[in-house]
């Protein structure tokens, strides 16, 4: 049986785009909780967004350097079904807040140049022991700021042990993804400003490229 990769496209600010992504066949959308972001929504807009979201499309909320009362805030308001925890939270916060709000997490890591593979190993083996909440790791590129960078990182730094159960993000488009997947083999991808015409404003056109670009991967892999 062969793999089909899942798909998540982040940073819905527009109810067109959320029916563009859903209609291509995004697997997950994400809504952005962090105020210095282009593409920070509020709780309230994210419900207004969600509205359009069809079912079994997850929901997930990307939140940087946010308390446990604050998540729990917009969680009040917003159906989120995934956080992800995108900034330097340690990995006792992460879990505390996870365990509070009954929702599972990805955990970002924001890959330097310096990184080891071991190190993405450990990262993983420390998460999955230490909270059932734990979904999974979400590989970035380093970045000054918090994802949406549009950079790549050194897809050769994912040890094959734990790319089959981890997100590839970081720099993905429509040019690159077919080989992004063929390389890593990841259980999804996360794009954002990739299928952007402006900073959160996505393009459906290159959300349809982009999905085409990881389903010829799936095929080429298949065979």
């Amino acid at each position: 049986m062969s793999h089909r990769t899942r798909i998540k496209i982040c940073g819905m600010t527009r109810p067109e785009d959320v029916h563009a992504a859903a209609v291509a066949g995004a697997d997950a959308l994400g809504f952005v909780f962090y105020d210095k972001s282009p593409r920070h929504v509020s709780a309230a807009q994210a419900r207004a967004l969600m509205a359009h979201v069809p079912p079994f499309v997850t929901a997930v909320g990307l939140f940087v350097n946010a308390g446990a009362d604050e998540v729990a805030a917009v969680l009040a308001t917003a159906p989120i079904s995934l956080l992800q925890f995108h900034g330097d939270e340690t990995l006792e916060q992460c879990c505390e807040i996870a365990s509070r709000v009954r929702r599972p997490f990805l955990r970002a890591v924001r890959v330097r140049a310096d990184m080891q593979a071991a190190d993405l190993v450990e990262y993983d083996r420390q998460y999955r022991s230490s909270s059932e909440w734990f979904a999974g790791l979400l590989l970035d590129a380093f970045a000054e700021g918090y994802g949406g960078s549009g950079k790549v990182f050194d897809w050769s730094l994912i040890p094959k042990e734990i790319a089959p159960r981890l997100v590839l993000s970081g720099g993905l488009s429509a040019q690159n993804a077919t080989e992004a997947v063929c390389q890593v083999r990841p259980w999804a991808v996360d794009v954002s400003s990739g299928v952007e015409s402006a900073k959160g404003i996505k393009d459906a056109a290159r959300i349809a490229a982009f999905i085409g670009a990881v389903r010829a991967a799936d095929t080429a892999i298949s065979r």
